[in-house]
């Protein structure tokens, strides 16, 4: 079986170390980013030098910033860009898809595969699958062209659109990442977003102590104490309540972290104290980080929005969104991701799976 070809989308954290890794494995690997200047690094050094988990220098097949030379030819388009940048590139890569092109969002947070999926379909000519994963496989940073990967997930669970197609995406990816799972459909990957819970909250709880110091802190062993994890776990329980609304039989954040990192506590503060994987991860320097301006929209304003719709309460996670906007002067209600942006708005549990779900394309046996 030929390998596949990999397109990264996104020179960032998760872009260089999953380029970088993807070529150490074997692979031929494209990265774009939209800037030139965050490629200039990396096109001075001939590629990027990664350590920690995985270490070497890895050279890429290209780098640049045209998306139709990063995608053209490749099988694979990984997409590692915040989730507020999804429907941008969708509409930039959307001339330039190929059918049989397979698309993963990496993470999707909370239903990017079917934000994506809605402006991708404006071309009835191509046949394309989106993709996306409940979180990002790496717990990486990354900068100038140098990475380091604290840690690769044990699972990552990837579900499609058409869910239907998943298998065949899932077992293309294990070439690569064997810690790739199937999930139901994008409903439940979008509904075990668990960054929704451990991003946003911590940064509001801990504003000071990041405009203060930069960022100088530990920021899961340090930034969730025993009284932030309590709100965290609250929050934990309303997304929990939103998922089962749609038929998802979602994970709790305590789960998460027993599945993915093989930690096991009785409760969440002393189960991400107990996580080896967030040792040595700094707070953001800034508010104006990814935790806010992705997490919010994109992740805890779909879980309102759909959770209204279906009658469930989520007053802990609406108070986070309040405070999000007041902080950074945003409407994120309005930026977000609703229920009516995503062409969801009155429709009921049972219709949204369907749409998710897909029809099957008839087989022919000759």
């Amino acid at each position: 079986m030929n390998l596949p070809s990999f397109s990264v989308i996104g020179a960032g954290n998760g872009g260089q170390a999953m380029a970088a890794h993807l070529s150490l494995m074997g692979f031929t690997v494209n990265l774009y980013n939209r800037t030139r200047e965050k490629l200039i690094p990396i096109l001075n050094n001939g590629g990027i030098y990664l350590e920690g988990a995985v270490s070497g220098f890895a050279k890429l097949n290209m780098i640049t910033d045209s998306i139709e030379d990063a995608i053209r030819d490749t099988d694979i388009i990984m997409v590692t860009i915040p989730a507020s940048g999804h429907s941008d590139v969708a509409y930039e890569m959307l001339p330039y898809l190929k059918s049989g092109q397979i698309i993963v969002l990496n993470p999707g947070r909370t239903f990017g595969a079917i934000e994506f999926y809605n402006i991708i379909r404006a071309r009835s000519d191509l046949n394309v699958v989106i993709s996306e994963t409940d979180t990002f496989i790496y717990a990486c940073r990354s900068n100038d062209g140098r990475g380091k990967i604290f840690r690769i997930k044990d699972v990552v669970s990837l579900a499609s659109i058409p869910s239907w197609k998943t298998n065949y995406v899932v077992d293309l990816l294990k070439l690569a990442y064997t810690q790739i799972v199937p999930a139901e459909n994008v409903l439940e990957t979008s509904l075990n977003n668990i960054g929704s819970i451990f991003h946003p909250a911590p940064i509001l709880l801990n504003s000071a102590r990041i405009e203060t110091t930069e960022g100088s802190f530990q920021y899961y062993l340090e930034g969730i104490s025993p009284s932030v994890a309590k709100i965290l776990e609250r929050m934990d329980r309303e997304r929990v309540a939103v998922a089962h609304a749609l038929g998802v039989n979602a994970i709790t954040a305590l789960d998460w972290l027993k599945d993915t990192y093989g930690v096991v506590s009785d409760n969440l503060y002393e189960a991400i104290q107990n996580t080896d994987a967030y040792k040595g991860l700094l707070a953001p320097r800034t508010l104006d980080c990814r935790y806010i301006f992705e997490d919010v929209p994109m992740s805890l304003v779909p879980i309102s929005s759909i959770g209204r719709q279906l009658g469930v309460s989520t007053h802990t996670i609406d108070s986070i969104i309040h405070l999000a906007s007041c902080m950074h002067e945003k409407n994120y209600w309005k930026i977000g991701r609703t229920v009516v942006k995503l062409g969801l708005d009155g429709k009921s549990a049972a219709e949204i799976k369907e749409i998710v779900e897909g029809v099957k394309e008839e087989s022919t046996v000759a």
